[in-house]
């Protein structure tokens, strides 16, 4: 089995506060095992993290890491959701902060 952090991408612009945390986590997990999306059987989401808006997806096959990457334009859609949100997948890394240092800096 691949180690985890293989089989996991790390997810930003999740909406904050619009609904209960494992709410969010299951419209996450729907999200990235749809085949629209390039998705694979999700073993976990780690939501709410130490970060607003970010999730953790692990993936049980490290294959399913590499299409949903391919994929690039992800937009979160519920029923429970006000609207779509769009959402930026990148690969994990050990130390998170060197792997966003490329998203804009917020006003």
């Amino acid at each position: 089995r691949a180690a985890k952090a293989t089989r996991t991408v790390v997810v930003t612009g999740v909406p904050d506060g619009l609904l209960q945390d494992d709410v969010m986590a299951d419209i996450l997990t729907i999200h990235f095992q749809k085949s629209r999306n390039n998705g694979g059987d999700v073993e976990e989401v780690t939501y709410p993290t130490g970060s607003k808006g970010v999730a953790y997806v692990t993936f049980d096959d490290p294959e399913a890491v590499d299409n949903v990457l391919k994929k690039d334009d992800h937009q979160l859609e519920d029923k429970r959701l006000p609207q779509s949100y769009p959402l930026r997948v990148t690969s994990y890394c050990e130390n998170v902060s060197s792997c966003i240092i490329h998203l804009p800096l917020l006003p």
